[in-house]
C-alpha cells in the first residue's frame, strides 16, 4: 500500500493529493475479468490508489475474496457470496471492502495479524509520529472503513487453501510489511503479487513494519514464479507471459538502486537524516502528501543503515553522514 504522489510515480499505498477528501466516486466505468476459476475485479484506473483490485476465486467447494477493496465497494450491489476473505497484508486499501462481509471469517498472516485487531495496533504498523498519526487513523476509519476483527484467523506462508479443485497457496514474501504475502492459485497459473505492483514508483518500505532488505530478497524470490498470468492489486492489473512479467519486475527493482545511488550523491556533501528527508528521494518535493515526511524518514533511515554497515557512508559525527569515497 503507499501513498500519494503523480501517477507515474504512483506507489503501491499512496493517495489522492488530499487523501482526507477521496468521495468514493470513480473515474470510469469498473471492468472486471475472468480467469478460469479466477475473477479480477478491478477498482477505478486498474486499481490506482485509494482504489485496488480485488480477485474472487471460485473453487467447487468454496469461494475466497483476496483483498476485498474501495472498488468493491463502489460496485453498489450486494458482494460476491464467499466462504473466507484472505488479505495479502494489514493495510488499509486491502481491507477497505472487508466491511461488506461481518460474518465471514477474516484471514491475515501471522505476522500481519495484530494489525486488524485494534485501531492502535494498526497505527503502530504504520508508525507514523503525532499529528500525523491522529489524522491518518481519522482516515483509515472513515475513508477505508476500518472494523476491528479480534477473531481474525492467520495462516502461515506455504499454508494452502483447498477450494475443491482449485488450489491458492500462500507464499511469504515481507519487506512491505512483515506478513506481506503473494498467492499461486492453480491449476490457473495465476500468481497474485498483490503490492508488488510492478509500477514505476517502485517499491514502498516507508512503515515501521517494513524491511528493505527483506524486499529485496523477496524481490530475488518472486523472480522465480513461474506463471501464465501475473495479477497486481495497483495500476498493471494482469500481465500475461513470464518474459513481460520479468521486465516489469526488473524496472520496480531497479528503482531501489536509483533511490540509493541519487542518496549516495548527496552525500558528497554532509548531510543528517532530517536533510535528506527535506530533499526527497520517494516522494516528489511537490507531492502533497500526510505522511511523506515519515515515509522518508523511515525509508532513507534503512537505506544509510545498510551504507554505512557496508562502508560506503561514514557517520562523522552523531546524525551527520558523508559518502565515504
Amino acid at each position: 500500500m503507499p501513498r500519494g504522489a503523480k501517477p507515474a510515480r504512483r506507489p503501491a499505498r499512496s493517495a489522492p493529493e488530499d487523501e482526507s477528501r477521496y468521495d468514493g466516486r470513480v473515474n470510469e466505468a469498473l471492468d472486471e475479468q475472468q480467469f478460469g476459476a479466477v475473477t479480477v475485479l478491478y477498482g477505478d484506473r486498474r486499481g490506482r490508489y485509494p482504489h485496488g483490485n480485488t480477485l474472487i476465486v471460485r473453487g467447487r467447494d468454496q469461494a475466497i475474496a483476496i483483498d476485498p477493496s474501495l472498488g468493491l465497494v463502489a460496485r453498489g450491489s450486494p458482494p460476491p457470496r464467499v466462504d473466507r476473505v484472505v488479505h495479502s497484508h494489514c493495510h488499509e486499501d486491502h481491507f477497505a471492502g472487508s466491511f461488506l462481509y461481518p460474518d465471514t471469517p477474516w484471514w491475515f498472516h501471522q505476522a500481519d495479524l495484530p494489525g486488524i485487531r485494534s485501531l492502535g495496533a494498526l497505527m503502530d504498523l504504520y508508525g507514523y509520529p503525532e499529528p500525523i498519526r491522529s489524522t491518518w487513523s481519522k482516515v483509515v476509519v472513515d475513508q477505508f472503513h476500518f472494523t476491528p476483527r479480534p477473531d481474525a484467523v492467520a495462516f502461515r506462508g506455504g499454508d494452502v487453501f483447498d477450494l475443491g479443485g482449485v488450489t491458492v497457496e500462500a507464499i511469504h514474501a515481507p519487506g512491505h510489511t512483515r506478513g506481506h504475502c503473494v498467492f499461486r492459485i492453480e491449476p490457473v497459473g495465476l500468481v497474485y503479487l498483490a503490492d508488488i505492483d510492478l509500477s514505476s514508483f517502485g517499491p514502498y518500505y516507508g512503515d515501521a513494519w517494513s524491511d528493505l532488505e527483506d524486499f529485496e530478497r523477496t524481490l530475488a524470490m518472486v523472480r522465480g514464479l513461474d506463471a501464465r498470468y501475473y495479477a497486481t492489486f495497483h495500476h498493471v492489473g494482469v500481465i500475461e507471459g513470464q518474459a513481460a512479467y520479468l521486465q516489469r519486475l526488473d524496472r520496480f527493482t531497479a528503482v531501489i538502486f536509483d533511490r540509493e545511488r541519487r542518496l549516495v550523491a548527496y552525500l558528497a556533501e554532509p548531510h543528517t537524516l532530517d536533510d535528506l528527508v527535506r530533499h526527497r528521494f520517494i516522494y516528489r518535493p511537490e507531492d502533497q502528501v500526510l505522511f511523506a515526511d515519515g515515509v522518508e524518514r523511515r525509508s532513507m533511515a534503512l537505506h544509510l543503515a545498510r551504507l554505512v554497515r557496508d562502508g560506503r557512508v561514514r557517520e562523522l559525527a552523531p546524525g551527520l553522514y558523508r559518502c565515504a569515497a
